[in-house]
């Protein structure tokens, strides 16, 4: 595929550009007069904004298509998104291993590629170099075309590790917390398209929460806005390891969950295990998983009643075996949230590890809008579309 444009040039240099370009990315193949309606920018300024995207490859006009209710008139040419203009690195950093993928523009994993943490010395930098080195050395397209790394971890991280990271790769950096990143995956490419506030809940390991509220990731004046695992959901109950008892984490995490299964079995279990004796039956471990599933209700319903999502999405790893605490947990929410807050659409759902990884990709790919979240107004009026509100 051949570009007019150099490829390290940038097309998105200003907000009407930046907004065609999400609605595109996000709700495409669109025509120029649904971007117009999204956006709220004149149908003049949606052609005159997408006419260097195009150029540039980054978007295509497809076939032209006769208008379905006349047969008449000039057949419209929707805009769609050229997947494989640009590449996108992504890698989780978690306790014992890295994942790590690459995504075209449509946030489609193109390749993946995992490697152990820990076992010889290496430093983790040095670890994330090799591991892109990797992904990227699969096909000459990706190599030529990737230029933004998205590297998502379990806590915050600052600029430093950014920056040694732009000089181990060679490529632009963004460091983002895990979850969040999962969060502007799902608003962009997912459930979220279009929803906010929006909610997006994570079991496993740790228990976390993204918001998106007026279509911005909300982090708080204090930068725990989302901390759910925290949220006390019993008067006393277990100690939590933030020192508190009765948060959710010490009821839902994978770690609380197998605890409560070892105790009750007397046996060693693993998490799998456990998972495996509620399956087939046992009474008291099908307990431990209702009572986490109770108590993610009741968060949940704490958010639907504080926040009011349109949308929950939960995402669970494979051993938070999200099957066994579904039902209390659509139950426990339509019991508690309020009102009509008792019909906010609820979606579970597996989690691999290349998601967590495609979220990071999804934040380097948010490198394209160099300005970040933009305000969405044009000609007096104010974008419908939530990213850019």
């Amino acid at each position: 595929m051949s570009h007019s444009a150099p490829f390290a040039w940038s097309p998105v240099g200003g907000p009407a550009a930046a907004a065609v370009l999400g609605v595109v990315l996000t709700r495409g193949p669109i025509s120029r007069v649904g971007i117009a309606r999204l956006t709220g920018l004149s149908s003049a300024a949606v052609t005159k904004a997408a006419r260097p995207l195009i150029e540039a490859g980054y978007l295509v006009e497809l076939p032209g298509v006769e208008h379905a209710a006349s047969g008449v008139g000039r057949p419209a040419s929707p805009l769609a998104v050229c997947a494989d203009r640009e590449f996108f690195a992504g890698v989780r950093i978690s306790g014992d291993e890295l994942v790590g993928v690459v995504t075209d523009l449509c946030a489609q994993i193109r390749n993946t590629a995992r490697r152990p943490l820990g076992g010889h010395g290496v430093p983790v930098v040095e670890e994330v170099a090799a591991l892109v080195g990797e992904l990227l050395g699969a096909s000459e397209e990706y190599r030529a075309r990737t230029r933004r790394l998205g590297v998502s971890v379990s806590g915050d991280a600052g600029p430093v590790p950014e920056a040694l990271l732009a000089g181990a790769t060679g490529l632009d950096v963004t460091l983002e917390n895990g979850v969040r990143a999962l969060t502007v995956a799902e608003q962009w490419f997912g459930e979220g398209v279009g929803a906010s506030p929006f909610a997006l809940v994570t079991l496993g390991a740790e228990v976390g929460c993204g918001l998106v509220v007026d279509g911005r990731l909300v982090t708080g004046a204090y930068g725990v806005a989302g901390e759910i695992g925290h949220l006390p959901v019993a008067d006393g109950g277990p100690r939590c390891r933030c020192g508190g008892r009765g948060c959710l984490a010490a009821y839902a995490s994978r770690e609380a969950i197998t605890a409560a299964c070892r105790a009750v079995t007397g046996r060693d279990v693993t998490p799998e295990a456990a998972a495996a004796l509620a399956r087939a039956g046992d009474e008291e471990v099908r307990a431990v998983f209702a009572r986490a599933g109770r108590a993610v209700g009741l968060a949940l319903a704490a958010v639907v009643n504080l926040v009011g999502p349109e949308r929950i999405v939960v995402a669970g790893d494979e051993a938070a075996a999200c099957d066994l605490l579904e039902h209390q947990i659509r139950e426990t929410l339509a019991a508690r949230a309020y009102g009509g807050a008792s019909q906010c659409p609820l979606v579970l759902r597996p989690l691999r590890p290349e998601g967590w990884a495609r979220g990071a990709a999804v934040v380097a790919l948010r490198g394209l809008f160099p300005d970040g979240p933009i305000d969405g107004r044009w000609n007096g009026r104010r974008s419908s579309f939530p990213f850019f509100r």
